[in-house]
């Protein structure tokens, strides 16, 4: 495989609400570019499905699970392409995908324009700093608007937008694009648009086509300082002059230039490649940051250069028929096969490459050397998501990715006693693959908990288990995640004394808990204000411990307490009674002491839940909304169909998919995500405490 210099390189992710057409549009890439000979539709009849999408249960329900990376060229240009799921029950695989890339597509429809889902990708992308184009897709469908979408992506996500395109046409005659920056009419010929024909801007859209152009010009530079000087001069800039100051503008984050077309209707996608090249920025372009363990975690920039020492990052992870798939962007210097590299983030532990291959979704091309701005697969090297990896001679760690909290459990087990060895391992492969699925025993039921995201993304793991490993799971009732809070400050003064024969236990701890501020990212902070060693140094992380224990279980339902700060300012210990585990048991007792008169609540998830319907079921939907205890943001109508947005506590949101068919004749849909934690509404807490301590009196008789 030829190698590409860096500026010839892009690393582009492809995100996007659920239904965007985001997988449609990456098998476009992938056929104009001649990856693939022959379109297969994400549903398609002949079974087939599309490329990107590898896995059987994402053919059949029509949806990304896991996002697929591949590679192709265009335009002399090689990219690294990552399709990622829409659903927000898979959010971690764009949160990782948008770690290792330089550059993304957000993808949005022309109907339905900025959806809930938009709003955590475009939050994810500003996380990571990624520069980004919008494209505008579906702009066959009745209804499709690109100035309304444009206008939302200003009004709602804050975008500062240059429009590039007019489109030629619209809903069922869109036929093709005017580009502002060439000034032509582009129109997609052949059965499947890759013939593309360039023609002048029709008579009638002349005029308005100079004024967009005009717009454009204007728009970039009040950002652009070279721009700038031509504007205020009136001279008219080249298309060179035009297209580098977006460039510039973009990658700066400046501006988001705005795209169009349908990929399903093969128009638009060639172009939306040219801008890739042209617009998002090289490996080289950006800036990546690595901590040197060696220095006290000192910021060391990274270069995009083959000759500097190796760094990599280990961003997923597939158990394949070989064994474990390690994804890797290669940040700085260069990798071959046979090569020593060493994991940082496991104690230096030193590993051979044996196999390195680059993806074509589910296909592997062997390659011999991968180097800086590259992104790969190993084979053969045990690692965790989030990993770094160097040459032996730096130690090295890149920041790992943000993991969102999991806010619904389900208690499993084998069907089969003969299917537990399966059982477990389909657990740990699923783990170490996915952060946001995460498994534990429940030591009082004996019974395994699994933890996620959402219903469907258990449901799905559930089936994979099923499929993968054979194993079929009776699945308890779903869970919520609630939390336990306190709302007021309260102190504490706590001796653990315990004579037994021999030496005893001591130990004193005083001090206050309060809450933290709910902006806090932790939930957790344990603060040591010990003045002339009323408690002696050693015995400091006891506390510290025992507090941290306290927390894990409150007393009120038995779930974690969150949002604590935890104080220690006096205490005493005793010359020979004195031990960690006296200290340890001081504090623990002394948080529940505490807590008791802290005035204790109860906090559930809250879910942003958006929901479109025809206009003639509005009342039916939003009563339901009421119903269940949700609060209606918004609500907007297009088209004859209404999209809310309303806060809903997760609690309320089982069965919603059936009661909203129902409702709705089938024709409303609905999508949610994680909001925030909410306070318990008295009556349902006070309901909640009195099962639980009937529960435990049950258990304890």
């Amino acid at each position: 495989m030829a190698s590409f210099a860096i500026d010839k390189v892009r690393n582009i992710g492809i995100s996007a609400h659920i239904d965007s057409g985001k997988t449609t549009l990456s098998e476009r890439i992938l056929f104009y570019t001649g990856k693939i000979h022959k379109i297969e539709e994400v549903r398609g009849k002949s079974g087939v499905g599309a490329k990107m999408d590898s896995m059987d249960l994402e053919r059949e329900k029509g949806i990304t699970i896991q996002s697929a990376a591949t590679y192709c060229i265009w335009d002399g240009y090689n990219i690294n392409l990552i399709d990622t799921p829409g659903h927000v029950d898979f959010t971690i695989e764009v949160e990782r995908a948008l770690r290792v890339l330089d550059g993304a597509v957000l993808v949005l429809c022309g109907t339905s324009g900025v959806q809930s889902q938009s709003y955590t990708v475009d939050r994810q992308m500003r996380r990571y700093n990624v520069p980004r184009l919008a494209f505008i897709n579906k702009l066959d469908r009745a209804g499709a608007d690109p100035a309304r979408v444009t206008g939302q992506l200003k009004d709602k996500l804050r975008h500062n937008t240059i429009t590039m395109q007019l489109p030629i046409g619209a809903e069922a005659n869109f036929e093709g694009i005017i580009d502002l920056v060439t000034m032509k009419a582009v129109y997609f010929d052949g059965d499947s648009g890759e013939d593309i024909r360039e023609e002048p801007i029709p008579a009638d859209r002349a005029e308005e086509a100079k004024a967009a152009r005009h717009a454009l010009i204007a728009a970039v530079a009040d950002h652009d300082d070279e721009l700038a000087e031509l504007f205020l001069a009136e001279t008219e800039p080249t298309e060179d002059q035009i297209h580098a100051a977006v460039r510039r503008a973009t990658i700066s984050l400046k501006m988001t230039p705005v795209f169009i077309g349908s990929a399903y209707k093969n128009k638009g996608v060639q172009l939306l490649l040219n801008a890739v090249n042209r617009y998002l920025p090289n490996p080289a372009e950006v800036k990546n940051i690595a901590l040197d363990q060696n220095k006290n975690e000192e910021k060391v920039v990274l270069e995009s250069n083959p000759k500097k020492p190796f760094v990599g990052l280990a961003f997923k992870l597939e158990d394949g028929k070989y064994g474990q798939l390690t994804y890797m962007r290669v940040y700085q210097g260069s990798l071959a096969k046979g090569d020593f590299i060493v994991n940082n983030s496991l104690g230096r532990k030193r590993v051979k490459v044996p196999r390195l291959v680059r993806m074509h979704s589910n296909e592997m091309n062997d390659i011999d050397t991968a180097s800086a701005g590259d992104i790969v697969a190993l084979f053969g090297v045990e690692c965790a998501s989030g990993d770094t990896f160097t040459t032996e001679d730096i130690n090295y760690t890149m920041t790992s990715m943000h993991v969102p909290d999991s806010v619904i459990s389900l208690a499993v087990t084998p069907k089969d006693k003969t299917s537990t060895q399966n059982f477990s391992k389909a657990l740990n492969r699923f783990t170490k693959e996915d952060p946001t699925f995460r498994v534990h025993r429940d030591e009082e039921s004996a019974q395994t908990i699994i933890r996620g995201m959402g219903e469907l993304h258990l449901e799905i793991y559930i089936e994979r288990m099923k499929r993968e490993y054979g194993t079929e799971v009776i699945a308890g009732k779903p869970q919520v995640a609630y939390r336990e809070a306190m709302n007021q400050r309260s102190e504490f003064s706590y001796t653990h004394k315990k004579q037994t024969g021999g030496s005893g236990q001591y130990g004193k701890v005083a001090g206050y808990i309060e809450p933290l501020p709910a902006d806090h990212e932790t939930g957790f902070e344990f603060v040591d204000e010990i003045v002339g060693g009323s408690i002696p140094r050693e015995f400091i992380p006891a506390c510290e411990k025992g507090f941290r224990e306290a927390v894990k279980k409150g007393p009120l339902i038995g779930f974690p307490i969150v949002g604590v700060r935890c104080v220690i300012n006096d205490g005493q210990s005793h010359p020979v009674d004195s031990s960690e585990i006296a200290f340890r048991t001081a504090a623990l007792m002394g948080f529940r002491e505490a807590y008791e008169k802290a005035k204790p609540t109860i906090l559930e998830p809250i879910m942003r839940v958006e929901v479109q319907f025809p206009e003639e079921f509005q009342g039916a939907v939003l009563g339901q909304i009421n119903q269940r205890r949700g609060t209606i943001l918004s609500t907007e109508k297009l088209e004859g169909f209404v999209q809310a947005m309303a806060d809903v506590p997760l609690n309320d949101m089982f069965g919603y998919s059936t009661d909203i068919r129902s409702a709705t004749q089938g024709k409303g849909e609905f999508t949610m995500e994680f909001s925030k934690y909410a306070e318990v509404p008295k009556q349902q807490r006070d309901a909640m405490v009195a099962e639980f301590k009937a529960k435990r009196e049950k258990e304890n008789k």
